[in-house]
């Protein structure tokens, strides 16, 4: 079984999280700038076996589109394109941002660690791929 790799799609800076090859446990990967995303994942899905992607979708509280959503859509069209056999999952990452912050709090990172948009980003992508293993179980 290969690896799931999670997305938090950014217009600045995009947070990446993967799985195990059991597709148990999410685990955070790193941060990448959004200008370098697509020759970063070219060569994550080689070296990690990739089975599929897991992008967060954004949308507001109602449940509309939100400004971002027009990116993400166009993202996950590249995706599409440049890998065709690798599935693309979309879940809803309302909350992601705020549950990642309370969580980077409660582990007791220090003020300065927790102004780190980054690695909010990063710990968004590993709620938002835990998500996805937890539905698909």
């Amino acid at each position: 079984m290969g690896k799931a790799l999670g997305i938090d799609f950014g217009t600045k800076r995009t947070g990446i999280a993967i799985t195990d090859a059991m597709q148990i446990i999410a685990t955070g990967h790193s941060t990448v700038p959004t200008n370098s995303l697509d020759a970063f994942i070219a060569d994550i899905v080689v070296k990690e076996k990739i089975e599929c992607f897991v992008v967060g979708d954004p949308k507001n509280l109602d449940g509309s589109a939100t400004d971002s959503t027009g990116h993400v859509n166009g993202f996950v069209k590249r995706l599409k394109q440049k890998f065709p056999t690798i599935p693309v999952h979309q879940i809803d990452e309302r909350f992601t941002s705020k549950i990642a912050k309370q969580s980077i709090l409660a582990s007791g990172v220090k003020k300065k660690g927790r102004q780190n948009k980054a690695l909010v980003d990063e710990v968004s992508s590993t709620i938002i791929l835990q998500n996805y293993l937890d539905y698909k179980s």
